[in-house]
């Protein structure tokens, strides 16, 4: 038998068209692996090397000695071992998570799973505490007079506002944040612009508004840093521009990353988008300042009404009526 006859032969032929399949399927799944495994990896570099960025811009703008060590940064951001055993045992994220949980904490600068654990975590506890502490004060330190269950249902209304106290806290910060990027984010436009213009890309220029931007809002610094970061790392330029809009919350801030994805993916001037959007950030801003102008006469009402006027008034009758009643007047005798 030679081996022309070998090749030719059926069992030979199945033989080895099953060891090439088998070959295929384990090339398949093994490439599927490595791919995943080095994309952990880079996902991994990439969260590290933001979060080092992030260290370094709030360590420079707040004057604090942050570490720069990857174990020391994560270690800021872990919550105790007793909130997560809580969290996974009694699984409050099905319980207290919804879509938007995330983008809320974003928008109040509150990143990464320990933050998330930490408010669901107080989510669960607050009601509980702030219930035993009204049991406690309205039962046994001041009840009273009352009947046993006036307390207990003024202890439980207590438990229910204390339901709302962590997402009232976080909508307090996020509001606080906020305004200190929507008052400081139309001259970041005008830094960018300038950028732009002299001939600076995208991630420089980030990286320059940064650092100018950092006296007026740390807020705002901080964002731009972790942009500068993801335009560095990322393959996709429009996700790190997405991802600005959405940890901001903000509409201006969400209209001028839509424009730079539009150039960005149509090959437009970045320059002209961003003097149209700096131009209508101007405006914007002047629009809320005459606003504030505007609604300052009926807010002086009052206070004119009850403060300025009584004064005004003894004022002008004072003398008069020092002349009418006192000694010699007409009414002094």
């Amino acid at each position: 038998m030679n081996f022309i006859d070998l090749l030719t032969q059926r069992d030979f032929l199945i033989a080895a068209l099953a060891a090439i399949s088998a070959a295929a399927v384990v090339f398949t799944f093994g490439t599927g692996f490595i791919v995943k495994t080095e994309m952990k990896q880079r996902i991994r570099r990439v969260a590290l090397e933001r979060e080092k960025m992030r260290a370094e811009e709030m360590s420079r703008l707040r004057g604090g000695n942050v570490q720069l060590e990857g174990r020391s940064i994560r270690r800021n951001t872990e919550t105790k071992s007793y909130m997560t055993n809580v969290v996974n045992r009694l699984d409050l994220r099905k319980a207290f998570q919804d879509d938007a949980t995330v983008d809320k904490l974003a928008m109040a600068g509150f990143r990464g799973q320990g933050h998330l654990t930490t408010f669901l975590f107080m989510r669960f506890v607050t009601p509980i505490v702030v219930l035993a502490l009204a049991i406690t004060y309205l039962v046994f330190i001041a009840p009273g007079g009352r009947p046993l269950y006036i307390s207990l249902a003024y202890a439980v209304g207590a438990a229910i506002v204390g339901a709302y106290l962590p997402n009232l806290m976080l909508k307090n910060t996020t509001t606080k944040r906020q305004a200190s990027i929507r008052k400081a984010w139309p001259d970041c436009l005008d830094l960018l612009l300038l950028c732009v213009e002299a001939g600076m890309s995208m991630e420089h220029a980030f990286k320059r508004v940064t650092k100018e931007i950092g006296q007026q809002s740390a807020e705002l610094a901080e964002e731009l840093a972790l942009t500068s970061a993801e335009l560095s790392f990322l393959e996709d330029r429009g996700r790190a521009y997405d991802n600005l809009g959405r940890r901001t919350g903000l509409d201006n801030v969400r209209a001028t990353m839509t424009a730079l994805i539009q150039s960005d993916k149509y090959g437009t001037s970045v320059g002209q988008a961003l003097r149209v959007m700096a131009e209508e950030g101007r405006e914007a801003r002047m629009m809320e300042a005459e606003k504030k102008a505007a609604s300052l006469p009926p807010k002086m009402t009052v206070p004119l009404i009850l403060f300025f006027l009584p004064v005004l008034f003894i004022v002008i009758m004072a003398p008069a009526m020092l002349k009418v009643f006192g000694p010699g007047g007409p009414a002094g005798g």
